[in-house]
């Protein structure tokens, strides 16, 4: 997203040329894959601008998540709601019903915290999936969306993130649980190119 910017105009016409060639979008993530069992939702504040900087948002943003979520029966697996963008392990969505109701979610919170922060403008970019392809993929995305708030300096331990399912794992499944899962699915270079 960010490198496309410093493209002339010429490498940006080809880009696009390229993305609808692959019955892509010409600038929004495409959606390639729509029969699997899960995925790795990924939503980030416009230009990753740290919107989210207070416990509360973060909250409010988790509620309605999970408010929508729940009225199609889709079951969010994992979450992490950090300062500037938020993942999400789901379980099968339909991707039409997904995109209006990020929109609506997205819409909401940019005009509440634009009106309380005293600015205008875009807040949030289109949000971005992944599909789950094995279950090494799913154990290693539930590690990478826990570990996400020290990746990103936040915290020091996963543990300290209010705002992530790694406490509710921690409930219910034990702390033995989750470090045999770190050391069986490690994150590595997971992610490592996403901001691109």
């Amino acid at each position: 997203m960010y490198e496309y910017r410093k493209l002339s105009p010429a490498e940006k016409a080809e880009v696009v040329r390229q993305r609808l060639a692959k019955g892509y979008p010409p600038h929004s993530p495409p959606h390639p894959i729509k029969d699997a069992s899960h995925y790795l939702i990924t939503a980030a504040c416009y230009e990753h601008k740290h919107r989210l900087t207070t416990p509360q948002r973060r909250q409010q943003l988790l509620n309605q998540l999970f408010e929508t979520f729940i009225q199609e029966n889709i079951t969010i697996l994992a979450w992490v709601v950090l300062t500037n963008h938020y993942h999400l392990l789901t379980e099968t969505i339909g991707f039409r019903w997904l995109s209006k109701q990020l929109r609506l979610i997205h819409g909401r919170t940019a005009h509440q915290w634009n009106k309380e922060d005293g600015l205008t403008g875009k807040m949030w970019y289109s949000y971005s999936d992944r599909a789950i392809r094995s279950e090494k993929h799913y154990y290693t995305t539930l590690n990478y969306i826990h570990y996400n708030p020290v990746k990103h300096n936040l915290v020091t331990s996963p543990y300290d993130w209010q705002e992530s399912s790694v406490n509710w794992y921690l409930q219910e499944k034990g702390r033995d649980w989750l470090r045999t899962c770190w050391l069986e699915y490690p994150v590595t270079d997971y992610g490592e190119d996403w901001d691109k």
